[in-house]
Protein backbone atom coordinates (compact mmCIF):
# COMPACT_ATOMS: atom_id res chain seq x y z
CA UNK A 1 0.00 0.00 0.00
CA UNK A 2 1.33 3.56 -0.80
CA UNK A 3 0.57 6.43 1.41
CA UNK A 4 -1.43 8.40 -0.85
CA UNK A 5 -3.72 5.48 -0.57
CA UNK A 6 -4.32 6.27 2.76
CA UNK A 7 -7.76 8.45 2.58
CA UNK A 8 -11.11 8.57 3.45
CA UNK A 9 -13.50 6.94 0.91
CA UNK A 10 -16.05 8.97 -0.85
CA UNK A 11 -18.85 8.17 1.45
CA UNK A 12 -17.15 9.26 4.37
CA UNK A 13 -15.51 12.30 2.46
CA UNK A 14 -19.23 13.60 1.47
CA UNK A 15 -20.30 13.29 5.35
CA UNK A 16 -17.55 15.54 6.56
CA UNK A 17 -18.19 17.87 3.71
CA UNK A 18 -22.04 17.89 4.55
CA UNK A 19 -21.19 18.23 8.11
CA UNK A 20 -18.35 21.11 7.82
CA UNK A 21 -21.38 22.88 5.77
CA UNK A 22 -23.92 22.16 8.55
CA UNK A 23 -21.60 23.69 11.24
CA UNK A 24 -21.33 26.62 8.93
CA UNK A 25 -24.63 27.35 8.05
CA UNK A 26 -25.91 26.89 11.96
CA UNK A 27 -23.43 29.66 12.56
CA UNK A 28 -23.93 31.81 9.83
CA UNK A 29 -28.10 31.55 10.69
CA UNK A 30 -27.23 31.72 14.28
CA UNK A 31 -25.27 35.04 14.20
CA UNK A 32 -27.55 36.75 12.01
CA UNK A 33 -30.52 35.87 14.64
CA UNK A 34 -28.56 36.53 17.55
CA UNK A 35 -27.44 40.27 15.90
CA UNK A 36 -29.48 42.25 14.06
CA UNK A 37 -28.09 44.87 12.65
CA UNK A 38 -24.30 43.27 13.27
CA UNK A 39 -21.78 45.36 10.46
CA UNK A 40 -19.92 42.69 8.05
CA UNK A 41 -16.58 43.31 9.69
CA UNK A 42 -18.25 42.16 13.49
CA UNK A 43 -20.03 39.26 11.38
CA UNK A 44 -16.68 37.95 9.65
CA UNK A 45 -15.28 38.14 13.02
CA UNK A 46 -17.73 36.10 14.40
CA UNK A 47 -17.99 33.49 12.02
CA UNK A 48 -14.12 33.21 12.16
CA UNK A 49 -14.18 32.56 16.42
CA UNK A 50 -17.26 29.91 15.22
CA UNK A 51 -15.47 27.91 12.85
CA UNK A 52 -11.81 28.24 14.72
CA UNK A 53 -11.22 24.93 16.57
CA UNK A 54 -14.12 23.38 14.71
CA UNK A 55 -11.72 22.52 12.08
CA UNK A 56 -7.90 21.56 11.72
CA UNK A 57 -5.72 24.08 9.96
CA UNK A 58 -9.27 26.52 9.07
CA UNK A 59 -8.44 29.99 7.36
CA UNK A 60 -11.27 32.04 6.54
CA UNK A 61 -11.27 32.64 2.90
CA UNK A 62 -13.69 34.81 0.47
CA UNK A 63 -16.56 32.77 1.16
CA UNK A 64 -16.70 33.85 4.82
CA UNK A 65 -16.35 37.47 4.01
CA UNK A 66 -19.99 36.75 1.53
CA UNK A 67 -21.43 35.25 4.03
CA UNK A 68 -20.66 38.03 6.59
CA UNK A 69 -22.21 40.75 4.05
CA UNK A 70 -25.24 38.57 3.95
CA UNK A 71 -25.93 38.75 7.60
CA UNK A 72 -25.27 42.41 7.90
CA UNK A 73 -27.33 43.10 4.75
CA UNK A 74 -30.15 41.28 6.54
CA UNK A 75 -30.06 38.35 3.75
CA UNK A 76 -30.00 35.61 5.71
CA UNK A 77 -33.15 33.87 6.90
CA UNK A 78 -33.80 33.25 10.63
CA UNK A 79 -36.67 31.69 11.12
CA UNK A 80 -37.23 27.89 11.37
CA UNK A 81 -39.11 27.56 8.11
CA UNK A 82 -35.98 28.82 6.00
Amino acid sequence: METSDIRWNEPARQKILDDADRVLREAVIDIARENPGISSDDAFAEINSRMKGRFIDYEPGPDIRTYADAIAAGEIPTDASA
